[in-house]
Formats: C-alpha cells, structure tokens, sequence
C-alpha cells in the first residue's frame, strides 16, 4: 500500500474530501476510499471466515448498549479520549476535522472490519510489541499495520507494497526480507515486523519525531525533506502537513483515528471476533525437508485454510527444504515433534512410489538486460511469469533500460535424484553417486555457456579459497561466475571455476 524509499510513489491515494470546511462537521470518506477498500478486503477474505467465530457481544456491557446500537459522541468526548491517550504517547495525538473522519470510517461504516482486526490483533499485537519493545520504539506504532494492511498478513496493493507492513521489493530486500518463487519473506509475520522496526528506527534517527516517522514510512525520506525545505525549514508533521501529497496528509489522522478506535472499541460497542488461536497458543518449528500444505494437512488433520493462516509467506502451498519455519497451534507443532521422522518418510515413500511429480529448488541467476528485450522475452527464456520478475525486481514506469541486473530464480527438478537416494538405504550408494554427477552435468548444461568452461565439484569441507587455490584462480572470479557470496557453496554443488583453453 505505501512505498517506503524517496524512489516509490505510494498507492495508497487518500480522498481529497478529508479536507473538510468546518470543525464540526464529520469528514466524509468516499466509497472509493483505499482504506475502506482495504477494510472490504478484510470482510472478503475466505481464510479469515475460517479462523473467526462470530464476536461475542456481552450483554452486560457496562454501557448498556443494545446489539444493534452504534454509539456516537460530541466533539469534546472524542478530544478528551485522545487527550488521555496522548498523554502517555511519544505521538501528538491531535483531535481535529481529519482525525474525525476516519474514527467515523471505524466506528460506524467499518464496524464489522473493525471487530475481526481487534481478533487478528490477538495474534500478531503481542509479537509487535515484543519486537517494538526490543527495539526501544513506541508501541503504539504496532496499529502502523492496521491503517498499513489491515493486519491482513499477505495484502498487496497494486504498486506490489507487499504483507503487513507493506514492502516494496527493493526496500523489504534492503532490510533483509527475501523474495523467491516459493517464499516471500515480506508476508513473513515475525521476519517482516523486525524488518519495519528497523527502518522505523532508522526514520527516527533521520526525522527525530515520530510523526514525521510516519509521514516518512508513507511518502519516503525525500518527499519529507522537500516538504521541509518548502515549508522554510518547519520541522513538525502539522506545519509541513500542506506541502506534503494528498495521501500523506491523511496518512497520520487515520493512524491517530486507529490508536482511537482499537483503544476503545467497548465504548463503540465493537468487540473483538473470537479468533481460532492467539498469539500464546501458536508456536514455531524448523522443517528439514520439503513438504507441500496437503501433505501436513494429512499428516497433523489441520485445514490446507489453517496452514496458510499461520503461514502466509509460502506462496505455493509448498515449504521448501532448507531450514524453513513453520507456525502452528501449539498441539499441532507437539504432534509434528513427536512424529517428525516418521512424517518425513511417508513423503520420502510417496517420492519413492512416484506420488510426488517433483521436488524442486531454486537457483539464483542475475540477468543483465539486453537492448530491446522485454520482460515477457526474459520471463520466457527462464521459465517464470512476468509477475514472478517484477516480485523479484523493482521494474519502474520507464520499463526495463539496457545494462539492467534482474534477479531471477530458475527451478532445478530433482525427482529422479530423489528416488535414488531412497535406494540408498538398501546400499546402491554407487548409483546415487551416478545420478548425482549426471544431475550436476544436467546443471551444467542448461547454461548456454557450460561447454566453455571447467567446472569442480565441491567436497565436504572445501571453501572459495580452497578452490581457488587448486585451480589457480581468485575467490572473487568463482563468486562472479556462479553468481555467489562466502555463504552459498554446498556440498555437491557443481561450480564453474575457469574457461576452456581454446
């Protein structure tokens, strides 16, 4: 929804009617409006109708109000909440015309959004405070995300801002956050809240106010420091508020109008949906080996709907080897311990059966574009979709320019590989050896340059500089011509070390 460097124009557009004429009259938010989009999204989303009950209206409320009933207050009640609020807040959490308008889109249009966002709070707040508190910043900003994603874990706006805290690529990239076929680490609850603590934090060290923070997370570092320098050197959200895009100007009324209403929602007469499970009843653990959602779904009798839940940042129904994380309620991660062996032979047994097509990884090639090839050409030659690309490459208005790095990761089949080592434990250890070096001469092959090059396979406990040295060439030329860095050698791995002598 936001773009988070001065090199991204937000998408989130923000009703001009915000801008309302007199201070006692509600600001009118348009049908239009992308955060009320956002908030519909939430009450259409089939994932969120499975983990919700309905939410639980106590009769005996302590304001006497009805089911139906959709309290509203004066102006003077609404400050003096606010007041209260700001005065343990590090925010200025102002009252005016603004802020009026979207605790009416809240309070009264958005009931419903508003009750099930109170329910997906319960699992995520006490991890944003815990990260917040970690990092010595406020932890008011964890509503960020309401006004960000509407906690929504995988939204993604249609500039491709991505996950709770909305991450273009390139910045979620700058702050650790991957992006491949299988895993987008952006839609990774945990990974992408440390990820925003930190630009956060640095936003502080930069601005040294936390609401112009926010209006930095909005519009970028730059928009704010021409804002600055416009208003003649104003230093304040408010003073350089008019020089700043539409969007950003009502960017921090409606996250002082979510601190408001997930604070008291009771007097609202808005009560959190009964979520499935919080924050304490979930837990993670490291998978060892590739599984697919149908596969644990059989295994731990949980929904493919439930699994996906919990683990928004899996993006083909498939958790790829390779010490990847997986979040469950606690009696299911309990189960999976206690059979975790046993599980992963099962799915070795359908691998050996043919049951399973195919067990993939991904290699990572870097791309230089060339004169006159599109996005579609270069989709084509690798095997991925242009959507695939633009995930995992900032692509401007102006299109791809010559000379362009693109990142692009190709899949590598390795199902026959797969079975072979299943017959191992019978002893054929010299035909997995076979399979292994006819697999790594596959890899070889498919570079249109493998003829021309000498390649070493690499052996427990080699290193770059072990293999630069037998065959007389630096570590820098070996990590250039795999494409590399020190971490990314593994045992088997079939590496180009030098060309051909022609």
């Amino acid at each position: 929804m936001i773009s988070h460097t001065k090199y991204y124009v937000s998408a989130v557009l923000l009703s001009c009617c915000l801008l309302g004429k007199a201070q006692n009259n509600p600001i009118s938010i348009g049908s239009d409006d992308p955060i009320a989009a956002m908030l519909d999204s939430l009450s259409n989303q089939k994932m969120f109708e499975t983990a919700f009950a309905k939410p639980v209206f106590p009769k005996n409320n302590k304001y006497k109000f009805t089911q139906d009933s959709i309290p509203k207050y004066d102006d003077y009640t609404y400050q003096a909440r606010l007041a209260k609020l700001d005065a343990v807040s590090p925010f200025d959490l102002v009252y005016n015309e603004h802020v009026k308008g979207f605790i009416n889109l809240y309070a009264v249009r958005k009931r419903e959004s508003v009750s099930r966002m109170m329910g997906v709070a319960q699992l995520y707040y006490p991890m944003f405070e815990e990260v917040f508190d970690r990092y010595n910043i406020p932890l008011e900003l964890k509503h960020l995300a309401v006004i960000e994603s509407a906690l929504i874990p995988y939204a993604k706006s249609r500039a491709g801002a991505t996950g709770l805290w909305q991450f273009m690529y390139p910045t979620g990239k700058m702050f650790g956050l991957n992006v491949t076929s299988y895993v987008d680490e952006r839609c990774n609850p945990y990974k992408a809240t440390v990820a925003a603590a930190e630009y956060l934090k640095s936003l502080y060290d930069m601005f040294g106010d936390w609401q112009m923070v926010l209006a930095a997370y909005n519009a970028g570092p730059g928009t704010i420091t021409k804002a600055i320098r416009r208003s003649g050197g104003k230093k304040t959200y408010w003073e350089i508020r008019p020089y700043l895009p539409t969007e950003t100007q009502g960017y921090v009324p409606a996250f002082i109008a979510a601190n408001y209403v997930m604070s008291h929602g009771p007097e609202h007469n808005i009560y959190p949906a009964l979520p499935r499970k919080t924050y304490f009843e979930v837990d993670t653990v490291i998978v060892k080996e590739q599984m697919n959602f149908d596969q644990l779904s059989q295994a731990l009798d949980v929904s493919k709907e439930e699994i996906l839940y919990f683990n928004p940042q899996y993006r083909k129904n498939i958790i790829p080897a390779g010490g990847n994380s997986m979040c469950l309620p606690k009696n299911k991660i309990g189960i999976f311990l206690t059979n975790e062996q046993e599980i992963y032979n099962a799915i070795n047994a359908q691998k050996q059966e043919g049951q399973l097509v195919e067990n993939v990884e991904e290699i990572k090639r870097t791309h230089t574009v060339r004169s006159g090839e599109k996005l579609s050409i270069i989709a084509r030659k690798y095997g991925v979709t242009i959507a695939d690309l633009k995930s995992w490459n900032y692509v401007g208005k102006k299109g791809l320019k010559p000379g362009k790095k693109l990142t692009v990761y190709v899949r590598v089949t390795k199902t026959e590989q797969s079975k072979l080592e299943i017959k191992s434990e019978n002893g054929s250890d010299k035909n997995i050896a076979s399979v292994k070096d006819k697999e790594n001469k596959q890899l070889a092959n498919n570079n249109s340059s493998a003829s021309d090059y000498v390649y070493h396979k690499v052996k427990k406990g080699e290193t770059l500089y072990s293999i630069s040295k037998k065959y007389g060439v630096s570590s820098k030329t070996l990590k250039a011509l795999n494409n590399i860095d020190d971490n990314g050698l593994k045992m088997g791995q079939s590496l180009k070390v030098k060309e051909k002598l022609q």
